[in-house]
């Protein structure tokens, strides 16, 4: 496995726990451990996302930069594609 599916995978791992977070906070919304748990998840998901894209581009378009002279997210490969 390459560098970039480890941290592609890491990308998908916080924001499947994330979702999970999400879903048992929604009929348990005072669990302070959850929230808590939840909180930590999106702060790993959030840096996890910062070191892909800095190292391998943007995730989606809201990665993009914005004031780009040119369309930086056609350039491939796209994040889902496995390097051949």
């Amino acid at each position: 496995m390459s560098n970039k599916e480890k941290a592609l995978n890491l990308v998908r791992m916080y924001n499947f726990a994330m979702i999970e977070a999400n879903l048992f906070l929604d009929s348990h919304p005072k669990d302070q451990q959850a929230l808590e748990y939840f909180q930590r998840m999106k702060k790993m998901h959030e840096k996890a996302v910062r070191e892909y894209t800095e190292k391998y581009g943007p995730l989606t378009t809201s990665g993009v930069d914005a004031s780009a002279k040119t369309w930086e997210w056609v350039k491939g490969p796209w994040p889902w594609e496995v390097d051949a």
